[in-house]
């Protein structure tokens, strides 16, 4: 009995089966099985092409490289996640939730592009022309060079490209173009791959830089197969809470530069902005001095930025106090209540509710401001406040240590440029040290303001 062959394979990780299902078993990706072409048993040899002179092998130092330099956008945070501008031929994904602005960002790099005279062409798949022309007006991206298309098929986008010939391609999106040569409806694994594989060849034979907005899945993860991500060269995540105008542009992969670079833009009422220095975005805008708020420089890519950390501390008679955040991770600040407790000697933490919160909704996912959370507790709970000078920044181990944190000089150099002159860092050594010397410090300051207001 002839044993029967596997007539469905996995795209994404080779799984093959004998009837066709909606789920890999093995990657567990939705919609990624597809029929195998069949094996005729019959071994061809490839046969060698002739090379012509343009298509041979060259030594590495005889490669010119002035096709592949860098044009700025015009947008500096832009420029400085794709490490200096846009190159020729580049492929570049950006991704991001839904509504965070990633059709207005382009928009913007699109008018600054076309303001240089370069010719861009605009294809939206998702809206009419006459809706990015409004939307474009309200944010000043109006330009001669600036050519729109609302397009969703593939064949007539290239078309497009052949009678406009642009300087730079943006399509919006690359999930809701289909392709002919293709089955499936626009989004499924085999149609992006179907798109994006053409538009990246476009982009590489015609020296095209071409911007592909996708979609992300509920996880955050960029919908569609991982192949996407291999394909192109610069992949962008678009970050920013809906609630907040704040607005982060982070490099997952880029072939051209650096990937821990950050831009930071701004949702205004006029689009969106850069904002070269969001120093002040982080820290509250009263100079009074409160108790219960430190500031910690927090690291962002190669980008320092200094945030206030605020904690409020309240008496209850509940058997649980209450721990509520905001902005920083939950189990960290139950963490650092903990050994404030055992080390510090602050006892009386446990009757009392802790709030913990950021300025500016940031969020703060790293141990390097355990400190400055430790000190804003340490100051809420004993009702002195710590003066605006002060800056700290340091891991807090169990054993009541404060540890190194990385690029500790460039945090240091980046407060002492803001004007912070008091920093607590490793050298205090231990978090009861430093929320010792935190506490002479603010009552440095209380004293020093009592005698100015006599």
């Amino acid at each position: 009995m002839a044993r029967p062959t596997s007539a469905f394979r996995c795209t994404e990780c080779g799984w093959s089966t004998v009837k066709w299902v909606g789920r890999c078993v093995e990657c567990q990706q939705w919609g990624t099985v597809v029929e195998a072409a069949e094996k005729t048993g019959i071994v061809r040899a490839v046969q060698a092409v002739q090379l012509g002179e343009a298509r041979t092998a060259r030594p590495i130092v005889d490669v010119e490289t002035a096709d592949a330099a860098h044009r700025p956008s015009g947008i500096g945070e832009f420029d400085r996640v794709l490490g200096g501008g846009i190159v020729a031929g580049a492929a570049i994904l950006l991704s991001g939730e839904p509504g965070v602005g990633k059709s207005t960002l382009l928009l913007e790099v699109a008018a600054r592009v076309a303001a240089t005279g370069r010719r861009v062409l605009y294809v939206t798949a998702e809206e009419s022309v006459a809706q990015v022309r409004l939307r474009a007006g309200r944010t000043g991206a109006l330009h001669d060079e600036l050519y729109l298309a609302a397009e969703t098929d593939l064949a007539t986008i290239l078309g497009q490209v052949d009678a406009t010939r642009p300087d730079l391609l943006i399509v919006d999106s690359v999930q809701t173009v289909s392709s002919s040569l293709s089955d499936g409806l626009p989004g499924q694994p085999s149609q992006v791959r179907e798109v994006a594989s053409t538009l990246i060849r476009v982009a590489k034979e015609r020296q095209l830089p071409v911007l592909l907005v996708g979609h992300v899945t509920k996880d955050g993860s960029i919908a569609g197969p991982r192949l996407l991500e291999h394909l192109v060269d610069v992949v962008c995540q678009f970050e920013g809470d809906r609630q907040t105008a704040l607005r982060f542009v982070r490099a997952l992969k880029n072939r051209f530069g650096p990937t821990d670079e950050v831009g930071c833009f701004e949702m205004t009422g006029d689009g969106i902005a850069e904002v070269p220095d969001p120093s002040g975005l982080f820290l509250s805008s009263g100079r009074s001095l409160v108790s219960g708020t430190c500031v910690t420089v927090a690291l962002e890519g190669r980008r320092a930025l200094p945030v206030e950390v605020q904690a409020l501390v309240v008496s209850t008679k509940a058997p649980q106090p209450r721990r509520v955040v905001n902005g920083v991770d939950p189990a960290r600040v139950a963490m650092i209540i903990a050994v404030l407790e055992r080390r510090a000697g602050l006892k009386a933490l446990g009757e009392h509710d802790v709030y913990v919160s950021t300025v500016g909704g940031v969020r703060l996912s790293e141990p390097g401001a355990d400190l400055a959370i430790a000190v804003a507790i340490a100051s809420a709970m004993r009702d002195s406040a710590v003066p605006h000078e002060l800056a700290a920044f340091g891991e807090i181990s169990l054993a009541g240590e404060v540890r190194p944190v990385t690029a500790a000089k460039q945090r240091a150099a980046e407060a002492r440029r803001l004007g912070y002159t008091t920093i607590l860092d490793v050298e205090a050594g231990s978090v009861r040290a430093a929320v010792t010397q935190a506490m002479l410090v603010a009552n440095d300051a209380r004293t020093r303001e009592l005698d100015a207001a006599f």
